[in-house]
């Protein structure tokens, strides 16, 4: 049995899962689905997930790294396109890491870094979605098993339309209902 192969498989896949899930909760957070004073596990939920999701793509690399069937070394895992194993499919993965890398390495700094350099990092969460998903479906083995692919399935759906969302901006608010007049005889009479 070859362990590595399963490893990597798995480690990816979860990995891919906690960072679609993280990006989610993200954007539920940052959206109005939460009422304010949101609830403090919440954004500790997302921080977990994305701290997970780092635990978990390392035990991708480094199984892909010890499984000898595709002989990955530490330049086919750092360097985008140098891999002779679908080449573009790998480095999407490569991208992926470095996006998450860089988010949450400046969400372990964000008290010490400008908000806005902050933000636009994080913004990135974007694109970690896309590039890793990208990835996970062209280098990936599960992601064609029926299971797996509902998976992606159902996450990207959420995510996309919780991005779609919040592109849109927020729902308009309907325009409160008038106060009807009270009749006159109920108003107070003036004292003369």
């Amino acid at each position: 049995m070859n362990w590595t192969w399963y490893a990597a498989r798995a480690g990816g896949f979860v990995a891919w899962g906690l960072a679609a899930a993280s990006v989610a909760l993200g954007l539920a957070l940052s959206g109005r689905v939460f009422r304010r004073p949101r609830p403090a596990w919440t954004m500790d939920m997302h921080r977990f997930l994305g701290g997970l999701a780092v635990i978990f793509t390392v035990v991708h690399v480094a199984a892909v790294m010890g499984d000898k069937y595709v002989n990955f070394g530490l330049r086919q895992v750092f360097v985008p396109l140098a891999s002779t194993w679908h080449p573009v499919a790998v480095a999407w993965g490569v991208i992926a890491m470095y996006l998450l890398l860089a988010v949450e390495l400046t969400s372990l700094a964000r008290r010490h870094i400008p908000r806005r350099l902050w933000r636009q990092v994080h913004l990135g969460s974007f694109l970690l979605f896309g590039t890793s998903t990208v990835h996970a479906l062209t280098a990936g083995t599960d992601t064609a098993a029926g299971l797996g692919m509902l998976g992606v399935i159902f996450l990207s759906t959420a995510v996309i339309a919780m991005i779609a969302r919040r592109i849109a901006g927020p729902s308009p608010q309907p325009a409160p209902a008038p106060i009807p007049n009270r009749p006159r005889a109920l108003e107070p009479q003036a004292v003369a």
